[in-house]
């Protein structure tokens, strides 16, 4: 397929193709569901002290990486996009790969990169018996001060209402993210229909 955007309507479809506002706020809402039965299990792991924790550092970029970039490359979104009936495609109605998967998450996962690191970098300085003789609440005061998460939640709020601007300021709800990668997201049920139609105009 060439660069052509897949236009705002397909004949044959009586509906919108492309994802609503609250149709995203929806699936934004049930992924953040599933990341708190994550973190709860971070917590319980990172319970067992200091070297648990370094563990748990790691294994959250992992997660990270797997549901924003291996899950949407594999089933074209993360499992509330998949629950809600949306796709993440590119602009000309391909199936989008790694490349496209990852440049969508690049902020998030920069941000989640660096504080993570700074993090990581805190409880190898720290002796580990002073850090597991701290109270659950001590531990994570002393873990939030050392990766400066005050820095990051202003970042991230300044990136979240941007991209909720964005997205409200385009006919296609197009956030930044997208942008950044190349994408749309329409719903899953029109995505053959889309792509066939496309195929049959190029």
């Amino acid at each position: 397929m060439d660069s052509k955007i897949i236009p705002m309507a397909i004949e044959g479809i009586d509906d919108n193709i492309y994802s609503t506002f609250l149709s995203r706020l929806g699936a934004n809402i049930l992924d953040l569901l599933i990341f708190l039965l994550f973190a709860l299990l971070l917590i319980f792991i990172n319970s067992f002290g200091r070297n648990a924790n370094l563990f748990t550092v790691a294994l959250n970029i992992a997660v990270i990486l797997c549901f924003n970039v291996y899950l949407p490359k594999r089933f074209g979104g993360t499992p509330g996009k998949i629950i809600l009936g949306l796709k993440i495609v590119k602009l000309d109605s391909s199936p989008i790969g790694f490349k496209e998967a990852f440049f969508r998450s690049i902020v998030e996962f920069g941000m989640a990169l660096a504080s993570n690191a700074m993090i990581f970098a805190a409880l190898l300085l720290i002796d580990a018996e002073t850090f597991n003789h701290l109270s659950r609440h001590e531990r994570l005061a002393y873990l939030s001060s050392a990766a400066n998460t005050r820095y990051f939640q202003i970042f991230t709020n300044i990136w979240v209402w941007g991209e909720l601007i964005v997205m409200l300021s385009n006919k296609r709800r197009r956030s930044i993210h997208d942008f950044i990668a190349g994408t749309v997201i329409v719903k899953s049920k029109y995505a053959e229909k889309i792509r066939a139609k496309m195929r049959k105009e190029n």
